[in-house]
């Protein structure tokens, strides 16, 4: 539904001297028919420029958009002011806004009404249109108040239906929810989420937010220096070894209790997420398991979750062990040595790499491990002080 092709935008900075920041550096972006898409980065990382060249609000410097097959940047021509084409296009693209951008001096209704008055619809079809609206997102009792009456959610779903106010097939949101709290946010991305199902809407969302991805998206990109370093589904992500997303989405920190200690980051999906593995790793190999750290949530309706364990020994101590968990459908890495992430020193890079080539052998080993006594190292035959997830 939305594609962006090499998607660049350079800016030129006024203040010092003719220098041009790069806002957008080769973007390529593929949004599905239907789907809930975040894009999520820090501040400066280029969400906004991004979501503003989608519907050519910023006209990129270079590169394609193309939304419901239809190239915009086709129809940009070369003047500043969008001409009938390109305004055409856009009227099946909704944008709902950080700050509301609402009328003070016009009434709900009459803010609604202001679209498809531009668009030169009839007095009495902007109403019934308006008033439908109104309805559907829950402030049908509102159509007469002016936007100073309003709390900062009711005024955010008037920024929703005004910007469904054309019937579009793109809804784009930029930092909708940004300026509300937490339980009025709850509010807005259910209502999102519904009015993406009920109508069939494909939805864009920008947003620093990581609860907003885990609450609502079907898919996901994350930004940094203008640029996209990695997208996917959210499931594929969570999936994913190395995922800086999933790291993100889920984050959990401990470091190693002293040297000598590997350190385990587990992602749990799906079945698993509800299966004591923990507790069988413990019993099976007779050996102690640390929790340092975990995280719990459900997303789209499943739970997933990350965990970070310490087994005592070195990385070649807990081979067999770690393809324990491998071979139960989870997801196993050894943590990172940098900041909190915390694990087994300098030769983690390469543990990390022999236990993607060594996983097969290691499971097939574990497989063997259950059917007789397990052989485990001298360090690891103490009772387990942790058997549960």
């Amino acid at each position: 539904m939305i594609t962006t092709t090499g998607l660049t935008k350079v800016y030129r900075s006024a203040r010092s001297r003719g220098r041009h920041v790069t806002a957008l550096d080769g973007v390529d972006l593929h949004v599905r028919e239907g789907e809930v898409f975040g894009v999520v980065g820090q501040s400066g990382a280029g969400k906004s420029s991004l979501i503003r060249c989608v519907n050519l609000l910023e006209r990129p410097t270079s590169g394609t958009v193309t939304v419901d097959g239809q190239d915009l940047t086709a129809l940009a021509g070369r003047g500043r002011r969008a001409g009938r084409e390109l305004r055409k296009a856009r009227s099946s693209i909704g944008m709902v806004f950080q700050h509301f951008n609402l009328l003070s001096s016009r009434t709900v209704k009459d803010n609604v009404e202001l679209p498809l008055e531009i668009l030169g619809v009839s007095g009495q079809a902007r109403s019934r249109r308006a008033l439908e609206l109104l309805d559907l997102v829950g402030l049908a009792d509102k159509a007469k108040a002016y936007p100073g009456q309003l709390s900062g959610g009711q005024k955010q779903r008037v920024g929703i239906a005004r910007a469904l106010a054309g019937d579009p097939k793109v809804l784009l949101s930029d930092e909708a929810t940004s300026a509300l709290d937490p339980e009025t946010t709850r509010s807005i991305l259910q209502l999102l989420r519904d009015l993406n199902q009920q109508l069939g809407l494909t939805v864009l969302l920008i947003t620093h937010e990581m609860e907003v991805v885990k609450t609502i998206c079907d898919s996901a990109a994350l930004m940094s220096g203008g640029r996209i370093i990695e997208s996917g589904t959210v499931d594929g992500l969570l999936a994913t070894p190395g995922s800086r997303l999933a790291r993100e989405l889920f984050p959990v920190g401990g470091a190693a209790s002293g040297p000598g200690r590997t350190v385990v980051d587990i992602t749990f999906h799906g079945e698993t997420a509800s299966r004591p593995v923990i507790s069988e790793l413990a019993r099976t190999y007779n050996i102690d398991i640390s929790i340092l750290g975990a995280a719990m949530d459900t997303v789209a309706g499943r739970q997933i979750g990350r965990m970070r364990i310490e087994l005592p020994g070195s990385y070649e101590d807990n081979v067999v062990p770690i393809g324990f968990l491998r071979e139960q459908g989870l997801q196993a890495e050894i943590a990172d040595g940098d900041g909190g992430d915390a694990g087994d020193g300098g030769d983690e890079k390469n543990h990390r790499t022999a236990g993607a080539a060594a996983a097969p052998e290691a499971a097939g080993t574990a497989e063997a491990a259950r059917g007789a006594a397990p052989t485990v190292p001298a360090q690891q035959t103490a009772p387990a002080k942790e058997t549960s997830k």
